[in-house]
């Protein structure tokens, strides 16, 4: 079985950085991956992070497939409660019309933020209840049926955008599968859940007109440098980010350091390793043989690749090695 690779770009905007660096660092990451053959590019919606750049999840959706020509662009995701079904649908709809055939919709139904931000999103932690049947109101509004329908999403009505259910848990799992649509599972920073959620969206999956069968993505965590000792420096990024995060400590994306124990204390450095846990650290070969073995046991159709790397230049270098494996 062929494994599809794809990008989840956080839109990284680094100590020293404005926001337009970060945005032209994205451009240009997502021109080299559609060179190097990815099939997919996503980003994801979070809020009130100084580090990620992509709360207006659809501005940088429409800023990377403008200037890219073929490679698929999409959410993964848009946080379904933060939002009205209709306000999405003529969102995607409109991208569909600018970029037709090559935008996918991710949807979550985590806030993608803090409490207080929830807050300031005049949402509220009940509105996730909602999310199966927000889901299929916003399917009715994409579909060429809802033509007749009180409410008429202009754009969006007819554009057919492909849906996708992203989860870390079994709950997406089986609303995936009873809805017929692909599922993306973040095991790039939610490990535990990922054999059930497998076995649960392919025992109860339901052939629908978008999806035939089960059609499954997962997340990872790679970086790939020269070195085993290279990789694990540029690593040291993204561990920071997680210690930062148990803290409660916002700021921008931090340059590596050259010992990542000077950083953290144990209690962080437990909690960042085991949520990091699908992660392949290394030289092209060490990752290679860590990666077969991953997906040899799940068998993904496609891996959706993080490379949280400082240097948008060593980035780059990560996911050609990787593409040439």
């Amino acid at each position: 079985m062929q494994t599809k690779l794809s990008l989840l770009d956080l839109v990284f905007v680094n100590e020293g950085q404005e926001l337009s660096d970060a945005y032209n660092d994205s451009v240009k990451t997502a021109q080299a991956v559609e060179e190097f053959g990815f099939n997919r590019i996503w980003v994801a919606e979070h809020h009130n992070m100084p580090a990620i750049a992509s709360a207006a999840t659809s501005v940088v959706i429409g800023l990377l497939a403008a200037q890219t020509k073929k490679i698929r662009v999409g959410a993964g995701g848009i946080m379904l409660p933060n939002h009205s079904p209709l306000v999405i649908a003529e969102q995607f709809g409109t991208l569909e019309a600018l970029y037709p055939g090559r935008i996918d919709l991710g949807l979550g139904r985590a806030p993608g933020t803090d409490q207080m931000t929830v807050q300031a999103l005049r949402t509220t932690a009940q509105s996730s209840n909602n999310f199966p049947k927000d889901v299929v109101e916003l399917q009715r509004l994409l579909s060429k049926e809802s033509g007749n329908d009180p409410i008429v999403a202009t754009p969006g009505h007819a554009s057919e955008v492909p849906l996708w259910i992203l989860g870390s848990s079994t709950f997406g799992a089986q609303l995936a599968a009873h809805l017929g649509l692909p599922y993306a599972f973040a095991s790039h920073f939610a490990p535990d859940a990922l054999q059930d959620a497998l076995d649960l969206y392919h025992a109860g999956f339901e052939p629908s007109p978008q999806q035939e069968k089960p059609y499954f993505m997962l997340g990872v965590n790679i970086i790939i440098a020269d070195t085993d000792e290279e990789a694990q420096f540029l690593a040291t990024s993204q561990q920071q980010s997680f210690a930062n995060l148990r803290r409660g400590v916002k700021k921008k994306f931090s340059p590596p350091i050259e010992d990542i124990n000077t950083y953290w204390s144990p209690e962080e450095a437990m909690m960042a390793k085991h949520m990091l846990h699908f992660s392949f650290v290394g030289s092209k070969e060490t990752v290679k043989k860590k990666l077969e073995t991953f997906i040899t046991r799940y068998r993904p159709d496609e891996l959706m690749v993080v490379t949280s790397i400082y240097d948008v230049e060593k980035r780059i270098r990560s996911l050609k090695y990787l593409s040439e494996l």
